[in-house]
């Protein structure tokens, strides 16, 4: 059975939509499924913690954003059971790494019921996995910013945090292992990918690979504001790593050390130093 679990917050309000056709798909279908729509992320563990626990449910179905996909992603390792997630959110950057962000929304969910999931690598993060990027640097202070803002909402906020910090940001210090790899730098914005994808569709780790058990670390050196404002709009094409101030390195494990502060799949992870590592094929799901 299917547990599908939705956030109606999510989206300013897509997901709630989005749900009402999967469950009208699924009922076509005669596919057994429950849906909860829990009213906070510790109500969301709590619920689907129980559901797994009696063995009530076989597969997820993440109906939201990149939050409830992260906390689903936790619950799904623990108890070995397939996670798939559907576009309900702003950023939906896990969906897009699946490679599904082009494809009809019938079209992926026939392949849900037809099509048995395959193993995929994770990250983890001291001990918190993640599907997608993490990274420190500018994106991590507008995220800070951000969480602090209480107008405007939605993707809004995030461009608003980004005019009020970006006219004082400076380079950062960072100390980086990467396996036997020791790299002092000063930069801008790290990303470790798991997937491609972070911040709704920009291709900060274009090359990264779901199946190739390594991380890509994206690394920005020093550019001046107006260089910068120049090569940000390249990433929602990944082409910004053709940059000569950009960086990329592969590793397994990866160590940072700074004063920043580190996000994931959107969630604060906190302050650095963080330990990363990729989780070669340790997430049942269904890539494109």
């Amino acid at each position: 059975m299917w547990l599908v679990v939705v956030n109606p917050k999510a989206g300013v309000g897509a997901a709630a939509s989005l749900a009402t056709q999967i469950v009208g798909f699924l009922q076509s279908r005669s596919i057994s499924y429950r849906m909860i729509s829990p009213n906070s992320s510790v109500e969301t563990n709590l619920l689907v913690r129980e559901a797994l626990q009696k063995n009530e449910v076989t597969k997820l179905l993440s109906v939201g954003g990149d939050g409830l996909f992260h906390l689903l992603l936790q619950l799904a390792i623990e108890f070995k059971v397939p996670l798939a997630i559907a576009p309900g959110g702003t950023g939906n950057d896990f969906y897009r790494t699946l490679g599904w962000f082009e494809s009809d929304l019938t079209e992926y969910l026939e392949h849900l019921i037809s099509i048995e999931p395959s193993l995929v690598d994770v990250g983890v993060v001291d001990g918190e996995y993640f599907g997608a990027v993490l990274s420190s640097g500018f994106d991590s202070v507008v995220n800070e910013r951000a969480n602090k803002l209480r107008w405007p909402k939605g993707p809004a906020k995030y461009n608003a945090a980004i005019v009020l910090e970006f006219p004082k940001f400076q380079a950062i210090d960072f100390k980086i292992y990467a396996d036997e790899k020791i790299l002092e730098v000063e930069a801008m914005l790290i990303a470790i990918g798991n997937g491609s994808s972070y911040g709704g569709g920009m291709q900060v780790c274009p090359d990264a690979d779901l199946q190739d058990g390594l991380l890509d670390i994206m690394i920005l050196h020093p550019v001046s504001k107006i260089e910068f404002i120049k090569v940000f709009p390249t990433v929602y094409k990944g082409t910004h790593i053709e940059h000569p101030q950009v960086e990329v390195i592969r590793a397994k494990r990866v160590r940072i050390e700074s004063s920043a502060i580190a996000y994931a799949d959107g969630e604060r992870i906190g302050q650095l130093p963080v330990q990363v590592e990729s989780l070669p094929q340790s997430l049942l799901t269904w890539p494109a």
